[in-house]
C-alpha cells in the first residue's frame, strides 16, 4: 500500500478541520494569552478529538511555553503524533496466504476499502483474491465484484442469504489450492448493535482459523471518517468484540473531523493502519501519525503568522 506523502496530499486531508483551525486562530498572535489556549481547547473538541483529549493537549502545548501562534501549532502537531499509538502500522501479510477479513456497518465504505486494498497489492506485486461473504446483502455482493473487476483481480461469492462462514471455508480452500497470496473477505454490515451479527462475524473469524491455521492475519475495522465522534460507538462495540488489529478511516476528505482519530485510538487501542481519501481506485494510503499532523494543521500556522 502506497505511503502517503504530506505534500502531496494533506490539502485533501480534513479540510474542514483544517479550515476551523485557520479561522479559529486567526486573531491571535504572541505573547499567547489563557485566551488563545481556552480557543484552542474549543477548537479541538469541534474538531471531535473529545474533551479529556483536547485538554490533554493543550496542557501539552501550554508546558511547551511557544511564543506565537505558529511555533504553538507546531507544539500541537508534536503532541498530536506523541498521543497516537506508537509502532508499526503495516498490515500483517507475512503467511502465505495472509488472510483479511474488513468489518464495519454499512455505509462506512467497507466494500470500496476492499476494492482500493485489492488495487494497491496487485500493484505491488501480490495476487489477491476478493469474497463476497455479505450474504445478507445482494447490493454488497455486486458492489464487490464490480470493484473486483475495476481492480483486475478475481473474486468468489457466496449466494444472498447462504451461510457468510461457509462462502469464506470454500474460499479459503480455493485461495490455497489456486496459489493466491492475499485473501480480502467483505463481511456482513449492518448495525453494530445486532447481538446476531456479532455472533455471526465472531463464527467467520473462528471457521477461518478451521480453514487456514493462523487466519484471518488481519481483521480490519472500517469507520466513516466524517462521522466523528459517533464513529467511536462502532469502534467500541466492533473492536472489543472481534479483536481488531487495525483501523481503516474513508472519507477522511472534505468534512472529516480529523480529531476523532485521536479519541479512538486513545480509548481502544487499536492502531489507524490505512486512511482513505475519495473515491478513486488509489484513493487509500497507509496512516503515518506525522503526515497525519501535518496534514491537519497544514497552512494554519503561515496563516495566522500572516495575518
Amino acid at each position: 500500500m502506497e505511503q502517503a506523502e504530506p505534500a502531496r496530499i494533506w490539502n485533501r486531508v480534513a479540510t474542514r478541520t483544517r479550515t476551523l483551525f485557520q479561522d479559529g486562530l486567526r486573531a491571535f498572535s504572541g505573547p499567547l494569552s489563557d485566551d488563545f489556549y481556552e480557543s484552542l481547547e474549543e477548537l479541538l473538541i469541534a474538531a471531535d478529538a473529545g474533551p479529556a483529549i483536547a485538554a490533554r493537549l493543550v496542557e501539552a502545548v501550554r508546558r511547551r511555553r511557544p511564543p506565537t501562534v505558529p511555533e504553538a501549532i507546531v507544539a500541537l502537531e508534536a503532541e498530536v503524533v506523541a498521543i497516537l499509538l506508537p509502532g508499526p502500522r503495516g498490515l500483517n501479510l507475512e503467511a502465505n496466504p495472509s488472510v483479511v477479513l474488513v468489518y464495519g456497518v454499512n455505509g462506512a465504505g467497507k466494500t470500496t476499502t476492499i476494492g482500493k486494498l485489492a488495487h494497491g497489492l496487485k500493484a505491488a506485486g501480490r495476487r489477491p483474491l476478493l469474497v463476497a461473504a455479505d450474504t445478507f446483502r445482494a447490493a454488497g455482493i455486486e458492489q464487490l465484484l464490480a470493484w473486483a473487476e475495476r481492480a483486475g483481480v478475481e473474486s468468489v461469492a457466496g449466494r444472498p442469504g447462504g451461510d457468510s462462514a461457509a462462502v469464506v471455508f470454500d474460499a479459503l480452500q480455493a485461495a490455497q489450492a489456486r496459489r493466491f497470496d492475499t485473501v480480502l473477505v467483505d463481511t456482513a454490515g449492518r448495525l453494530q448493535t445486532q447481538h446476531n451479527l456479532v455472533e455471526e462475524l465472531k463464527k467467520v473469524a473462528r471457521v477461518a482459523g478451521r480453514a487456514l491455521e493462523g487466519a484471518p492475519h488481519e481483521s480490519l475495522l472500517v469507520l466513516d471518517g466524517s462521522l466523528g465522534q459517533n464513529s467511536l460507538a462502532q469502534a467500541r462495540a466492533f473492536g472489543g468484540a472481534l479483536g481488531a488489529t487495525g483501523l481503516v478511516l474513508t472519507k477522511m476528505d472534505g468534512t472529516a473531523r480529523g480529531g476523532s482519530v485521536l479519541a479512538i485510538e486513545s480509548e481502544l487501542e487499536i492502531p489507524t493502519k490505512l486512511i482513505g481519501l475519495g473515491e478513486g481506485v488509489g484513493d487509500l494510503y497507509a496512516f503515518d501519525p506525522s503526515w497525519f499532523a501535518r496534514a491537519l494543521f497544514g497552512g494554519v500556522a503561515s496563516s495566522s503568522s500572516t495575518s
